[in-house]
């Protein structure tokens, strides 16, 4: 299972997308506040995420709660930023691995990319290009990283492969 980590995320849309994601491929969704929404049952009904209850969620306050929690990620962490000095085609993604990814406006912390520096990879882009949308990144990661593993747990044809 992969660990989609999204730190301080601003915009609803990308997380609901993002959490869509994580229904479709099994990953878990963490969460670091602060959140630029709500995501109560009611705000998550309102919005139609039908999909909501297979996302496995989980909220920390901060950073350092989350590396609290789970020691392991910073072990296999890798870091989503246009900073990084290497593409993701260089990432080698293990099952479990924690993908991290900054919020919208600012992306991640300075301290907690020079940390982690060997760990940052980008998606390459043209120049001109300031980021592809946060959601898609997500999304370009995640299935490169179930790639990578086999897709483990996911089909792999859909109900066309029952046709003659």
């Amino acid at each position: 299972m992969l660990n989609i980590v999204l730190v301080e995320p601003e915009i609803p849309q990308n997380c609901g997308n993002i959490a869509r994601t994580c229904a479709a491929t099994g990953s878990r969704l963490h969460l670091v506040k602060p959140l630029g929404f709500d995501i109560s049952d009611r705000a998550v009904k309102r919005a139609g995420l039908d999909y909501w209850p297979l996302v496995d969620v989980r909220v920390y306050e901060n950073l350092d709660e989350l590396f609290a929690r789970h020691p392991e990620a910073g072990e296999d962490c890798w870091l989503a930023t246009t900073k990084a000095p290497q593409s993701y085609c260089a990432a080698a993604f293990r099952d479990g691995c924690w993908l991290f990814f900054g919020k919208e406006t600012a992306g991640l912390p300075e301290w907690f990319r020079t940390r982690y520096f060997s760990r940052c990879i980008r998606l390459p882009m043209r120049a001109q290009a300031r980021s592809l949308n946060l959601s898609n990144s997500v999304a370009i990661l995640t299935y490169e990283a179930l790639r990578q593993t086999g897709f483990p747990g996911l089909s792999g044809t859909g109900e066309m492969a029952q046709m003659p």
